[in-house]
């Protein structure tokens, strides 16, 4: 390759990133500025957010996203379900997580059928399907085409700060015995 079109080609990857960033940007500008752009009043009102640190109130109540790389379970390689962190709602298995490289922890499938609910989102100037909690109404992520081919296509890349994992054995002491069966079927 010549020095001119490798220069090209790292000036249009610069490009694209800066404009992804400003659109991050103009997006947690939006959510931090528009009152409720994700959770329902009457979800805010209905379930207590009182635990939650500021990051987590971003991100659930405000549609806003974490760092990649630098959030609690994008590695995390444990067996366990993770829950909704504002009611614990089961909504993720650590056997439908994998690495998909992009610094988020990301999942081809939620727990259950009616675990989350998609809504359409065209924040960033594109058109994405953004995740939420279906009891709380609270912002995960969002779910995408570039997921494992051999197990559905998607991924639903979740923000750390929306959820908390619990370990496979903690299951049953914090009263989700009935996912045991996910990682023992004799249970």
């Amino acid at each position: 390759m010549c020095i001119h079109s490798l220069k090209l080609l790292l000036l249009t990857a610069a490009a694209g990133m800066t404009f992804a960033a400003a659109g991050a940007v103009a997006m947690d500008k939006k959510a931090s500025t528009d009152e409720g752009t994700t959770m329902s009043t009457e979800s805010k009102m209905k379930h207590s957010t009182d635990h939650l640190t500021p990051l987590q109130k971003k991100v659930t109540m405000k549609g806003g996203t974490e760092a990649p790389f630098e959030n609690k379970y994008w590695d995390n390689k444990k067996d366990g379900i993770y829950v909704d962190i504002i009611d614990g709602t089961p909504l993720f298995s650590s056997h439908d997580k994998f690495d998909s490289g992009t610094g988020w922890p990301s999942f081809t499938k939620p727990i259950s059928a009616g675990a989350v609910t998609e809504h359409d989102d065209e924040s960033l100037y594109m058109k994405r399907t953004e995740i939420k909690a279906s009891t709380t109404d609270s912002h995960l992520g969002h779910v995408v085409t570039d997921g494992p081919k051999d197990q559905g296509g998607l991924r639903y890349c979740m923000n750390s700060a929306s959820l908390r994992f619990i370990p496979k054995e903690d299951l049953e002491k914090e009263g989700y015995g009935e996912y045991l069966k996910l990682f023992d079927p004799s249970k």
